[in-house]
Formats: C-alpha cells, sequence, structure tokens
C-alpha cells in the first residue's frame, strides 16, 4: 500500500520536477514512510556527465554500431552538454528546445539535421530512463520534427550508358557496374576483397552497418567486366578494387567519389556521386515490381521505412496504376 500511495505522489509530479528533482522527492518519501534515518540531499554525484556519455558509448558499441556512428553520437551528445551547462539529471525538456532552437539558428541548420540531433539525443535519454540514471526523459514530449519530402535524382539509362562509354580504363568500368548492379553503399564496395566475389552464382558477401553480413548480387554484364578487370592486374593486393597507379593501394571511399564526380563533369551529369546508384536501382526495382520488403534486405536497411525513402516511384508509373485500376 505505502508503495502504491509513493508511486502515485512520484507519477503526479513526472510534469514538474526535473530527474534530480524526482531523485530527491523519491529518497524523502522514503524516509517519511519507512522512518530511515534522514540522508544529505547535497550528496555528490558519482556518474559525471563524461562517465555517463562513456558508458552509452560503450552500450551502442556492443550493440554493433560504427566507430564512425558512434563519434558522430559522441560528438552531438558532448555539444548539447557544454551548450546546456547542466549535469543530465538537472536536464529539462525546455532545455533542450531552447538548444535546438539555437543550433539551428547559430548553423543555419536543415530540418534534416535538426530532427538527427533530436533523434540521438532521444535514444541517449532513452537508454538514461532504462539504467535507471534518470526517471523520464526530457526528450518525451519532443516531438518528430517535420521534413520536406523531397524527389532524390536517379540516373537515367542513358547516363549509365554515356557513363560506362566515357569509361577508358577496365576498373572504372567495373566499378561503375558494380555499383549499379548491386546497390551496395560504397563504404561497403570498398571493403571487398577478390576471394569475396563468386562467379559462379555472381553473388558476393559486403559487411554492412553495424557490422552485418548480406549476399549482394550483380548481373552478367558486370561479371565480365569485373573479370576483365582482375584478369588485367599485375598486382597482388587482395582488395577487389585498387588504385591505378602503383603500389596499387585499396581505394578509399574518396578514391571512388572522386572517379565518379570526375566522369559526371565531363558528361555535364548533375549530381554524380556513388550514392545515386544505389538510389537508382531501388527506384528501378520498385518500379519493376520487387517487393519492398525483398529490396529491403537486398541493401541492408533494418527499417523498411528507409527502403521508402530511396525507392521514389516514377510519376508515369502513378498515372498508368491510375488508368489500370481506377480509370
Amino acid at each position: 500500500m505505502i508503495q502504491e500511495i509513493k508511486n502515485e505522489i512520484m507519477q503526479k509530479m513526472l510534469s514538474v520536477l526535473d530527474n534530480f528533482q524526482l531523485e530527491q522527492l523519491s529518497e524523502v518519501l522514503d524516509i517519511a514512510f519507512f522512518g530511515i534515518t534522514a540522508v544529505s540531499c547535497d550528496k555528490t554525484e558519482e556518474n559525471s556527465n563524461d562517465k555517463i556519455v562513456g558508458s552509452f558509448i560503450s552500450s551502442k558499441r556492443i550493440e554493433g554500431c560504427s566507430e564512425k556512428s558512434l563519434k558522430y553520437y559522441q560528438k552531438t551528445i558532448t555539444n548539447m552538454l557544454v551548450a546546456v551547462g547542466k549535469q543530465v539529471k538537472h536536464i529539462d525538456t525546455d532545455d533542450l528546445r531552447k538548444y535546438l532552437t539555437s543550433y539551428q539558428e547559430d548553423n543555419n541548420s536543415s530540418r534534416v539535421t535538426i530532427d538527427n540531433i533530436r533523434r540521438i539525443l532521444s535514444s541517449f535519454f532513452s537508454w538514461l530512463e532504462e539504467e535507471n540514471y534518470i526517471m523520464k526523459s526530457p526528450v518525451r514530449r519532443i516531438h518528430k520534427i517535420k521534413t520536406a519530402s523531397t524527389i532524390k535524382d536517379t540516373y537515367t539509362d542513358e547516363a549509365l550508358e554515356q557513363m560506362r562509354d566515357d569509361c577508358t580504363d577496365l576498373r572504372d568500368l567495373a566499378l561503375i557496374d558494380m555499383l549499379a548492379s548491386t546497390g551496395m553503399r560504397v563504404g561497403e564496395l570498398v571493403l571487398l576483397n577478390r576471394s569475396d566475389i563468386d562467379f559462379e552464382e555472381r553473388e558476393c558477401v559486403v559487411l554492412g552497418k553495424g557490422n552485418k553480413e548480406r549476399i549482394v548480387y550483380f548481373d552478367a554484364r558486370t561479371k565480365l567486366h569485373l573479370k576483365q578487370y582482375l584478369d588485367s592486374r599485375t598486382d597482388d593486393n587482395e582488395a577487389l578494387f585498387v588504385s591505378l597507379k602503383a603500389p596499387h593501394k585499396r581505394l578509399k571511399i574518396g578514391g571512388v567519389e572522386v572517379r565518379i564526380r570526375k566522369i559526371g563533369k565531363r558528361l555535364n551529369i548533375q549530381k554524380a556521386h556513388p550514392h545515386k546508384f544505389r538510389r537508382t536501382l531501388a527506384t528501378m526495382a520498385i518500379d519493376k515490381g520487387m517487393p519492398i520488403e525483398q529490396l529491403q534486405q537486398l541493401l541492408g536497411h533494418r527499417r523498411i521505412d528507409t527502403t521508402l525513402q530511396y525507392a521514389m516511384v516514377k510519376q508515369s508509373n502513378v498515372k498508368i496504376a491510375h488508368r489500370k485500376y481506377i480509370g
């Protein structure tokens, strides 16, 4: 009965007290109800912000987050804590709203960027709540920020053929075919080794986000060009794609981006970059009737909402479908 009364009092005070005050209230209620000798409410907090953030990052690392994501999480959370200037237990919803507003104004950030920050802070404070560092997440009342839905560019069939025809060496031709036919991320492409390729089944295993492996598939043209490229190499590097000049080191993400951008500039193709091949494949697959669940698996997305953002259905197909099913 006493515990139920305590819980009721705590619930009613959730909206008006911050986490530190709730913790003090809990101690006072314990003293009042159970007659425990009073303890000082000014006790030194055991966990500093740095220590708590470090524990959160460790937790995310165990979950399989990439080091790149972990650095982004840590930087985002640390920037917020420095700007707000409080211990995590004292941070409330208004503090975070003011921070997000100021950040957007000072950096002229897009709504997408601000919502990404909100998402990371939500993950952080939810974790604090689950681990009993705090009693409620101050991000609960900060809802998802609405962002404009824009249809991003894809490569046309003509543009893809132009890029292939423009290639002056076998490596670039194989590289473009690999990106276009598999839809893999450029970060996955540069990690591939020769031994990862199964020419018989026209497939390979890539290491995606969160260190999760998945199988991707390539077409007959890619198989032909990839074999020609590998047969032409004289180096002994295990990497699937290497630099054109000796000592033929593994090609990096920046090297692929620069190469694609140069080809696009020569052909006057707007916004030519590796990720555009991925979006093109997703759109093409949806247009040709590939089930969204299968496309999700092919692209390596955890959430189907992410897949839907990549797959922008062409307006012409919507018109044809309307005439078929409605008109």
